[in-house]
């Protein structure tokens, strides 16, 4: 069995034509495989970042290659008033938001981030992944009741709700699920004008499944998946595009699985 490719797929320009969307974390990873597949699908995007200005720019290329216009913005969205900034940068460019894609999270499994403790682990996902998300949804969403609707897709893990072994799954799960709960939460708040729906990735093949894991461990992790094999970005880009487009236009407060049938 082979490792999954991370290559996103682009789509044909029809489901999101014009649409003005905003990526949070999109310059690698999945947040990257979105961005593309908005695009893909004829959307305007706005890629933010944090850290990583120059793999952002090469984001910002491949979407204008598609012919579609694209803006990168940094922004740390841990921060408030950056993320105040956010929303008014896409806004002074594009004059609307329709998609927002809370993709951002904090790494606590690579690089710096390995190095951490315990406790700074759980602070740095509590800032990014849980409060970052709210804060973003909380300034996306009165722009969005303003224009008259909107849709804003969050991201949560699969086993969140279902429990998985180790220090940082329980501190990964925790925040996950509290994205999930908030999430049902805000739905309900800003209904109808506003759709909220979570994303819940599970064995996805980005750099830390590619480069760290090893093939044994790979093997096991795949031989619990149902469909024998980890997801791509692609994958969790297809299901964004699905919850951004009219596809879903009676689904709000929902979360939709892409672990490959795990439960």
């Amino acid at each position: 069995m082979t490792r999954a490719s991370s290559v996103a797929i682009l789509y044909p320009m029809t489901r999101l034509q014009d649409k003005v969307t905003v990526v949070t974390g999109a310059s690698s990873g999945i947040g990257r495989a979105i961005a593309l597949a908005f695009a893909g699908e004829g959307a305007r995007v706005a890629v933010n970042y944090n850290r990583s200005g120059e793999r952002a720019q090469e984001v910002v290329r491949e979407i204008q290659k598609l012919s579609r216009p694209a803006l990168a913005v940094q922004a740390d969205v841990a921060d408030p008033q950056a993320v105040a900034g956010l929303v008014a940068a896409v806004m002074a460019e594009f004059g609307r938001i329709d998609v927002w894609v809370n993709n951002a999270g904090t790494d606590i499994l690579t690089g710096a981030g390995a190095t951490m403790t315990d406790q700074q682990k759980l602070c740095s996902l509590i800032e990014v992944d849980l409060k970052g998300t709210i804060q973003c949804s909380w300034a996306v969403a009165e722009v969005m009741q303003r224009q008259g609707g909107g849709v804003i897709i969050n991201m949560s893990w699969d086993q969140a709700l279902h429990g998985y072994q180790g220090a940082n799954p329980q501190m990964f799960s925790a925040v996950k699920a509290g994205v999930q709960a908030f999430s049902k939460s805000l739905a309900r708040t800003i209904a109808p004008a506003v759709r909220v729906n979570v994303l819940a990735p599970g064995w996805i093949a980005t750099s830390f499944a590619t480069d760290l894991m090893d093939e044994q461990y790979y093997q096991a992790r795949c031989a619990e998946i149902p469909l024998q094999r980890f997801g791509t970005p692609a994958d969790v880009a297809g299901a964004a595009v699905f919850l951004a487009a009219d596809d879903s236009a009676y689904i709000t407060g929902t979360t939709l699985n892409v672990g490959g049938g795990v439960a």
